[in-house]
């Protein structure tokens, strides 16, 4: 049986990302709540928890939904366990997010996203399934999710590098090889099958999520329970919750999302579960 996959972000880190996407501090969510700026702070280190009332008076100031983050400060709820036969997730040692390779049944054709961590690690996977590997799908720029796209890239120099333009730098020289993908556009994989990119701006500029089938690979713009840090140049909270109801949350209720850290999930799961919505 596999080890469950810890939720992506605790009490704390929802908080957290909240008071930045709103722009309230520390003092101004005190004094809003009548709860001490102290108690605050030790929740924001994930010491101590918040009751519901608590947990409610937060969710208000911070647009977030009260019963959602009530369940989250009281750790009521984790996604159940999920594995696909066609998808295969990986650690990216020494890094925290996740890897994915997915193939069409009955062939060897395969797709992976977010080459990175240590490049022999991944190398071993991919020559292990003895895949033919023909995409490389990147959701985003950073290190965590495409620092070992070079050398993926070097042992399979067919596969297909793809990326959104607006973080496609990130690669370095391996940019201008790279195919841009825009929003709703298409790639071919196998007979009649086709994977779908969506531009999910947000968490960076060009974040990008991969739809294959019923299951979408969401990067760093959709975990279980939580969404990515607004870390864009020009892209915003806003914006990434937004990509997240517009793009995402207009997906079949069945579709399985893998995202970038923690634990798989499913569109439905997330309108029931997820505080941000």
């Amino acid at each position: 049986m596999s080890q469950a996959i810890p939720l992506e972000d605790t009490f704390g880190d929802i908080v957290r990302k909240a008071m930045r996407g709103v722009n309230v501090t520390e003092t101004e969510l005190s004094r809003a709540t009548g709860i001490s700026k102290h108690q605050i702070s030790q929740w924001l280190k994930d010491e101590g928890a918040a009751t519901d009332e608590q947990a409610r008076e937060v969710a208000t100031i911070l647009r977030l939904d009260p019963g959602k983050l009530a369940d989250s400060a009281a750790s009521r709820w984790t996604p159940p366990a999920i594995e696909l036969p066609d998808v295969r997730p990986h650690a990216q040692h020494p890094h925290p997010s996740n890897g994915y390779v997915f193939f069409l049944e009955g062939s060897r054709r395969a797709a992976l996203v977010d080459p990175a961590g240590i490049p022999e690690n991944l190398l071993r996977i991919l020559r292990g399934g003895d895949y033919h590997l023909e995409y490389i799908l990147i959701t985003h720029k950073h290190s965590d999710h495409c620092d070992a796209t070079s050398a993926v890239a070097a042992a399979f120099p067919a596969a297909n590098i793809v990326m959104h333009k607006l973080d496609v730098y990130a690669i370095g020289a391996l940019a201008s090889k790279a195919t841009l993908v825009r929003d709703g556009e298409a790639l071919p994989f196998g007979d009649g099958s086709a994977i779908r990119m969506l531009h999910t701006p947000g968490h960076t500029d060009g974040s990008s999520c991969y739809i294959f089938q019923s299951t979408v690979f969401s990067g760093d713009t959709l975990f279980a329970a939580s969404v990515g840090g607004a870390y864009g140049d020009a892209s915003t909270y806003g914006d990434i919750l937004n990509s997240v109801r517009s793009k995402l949350f207009t997906l079949p209720d069945e579709t399985v999302v893998m995202p970038g850290h923690g634990p798989p999930t499913t569109i439905e799961l997330e309108k029931i579960h997820n505080p941000f919505f």
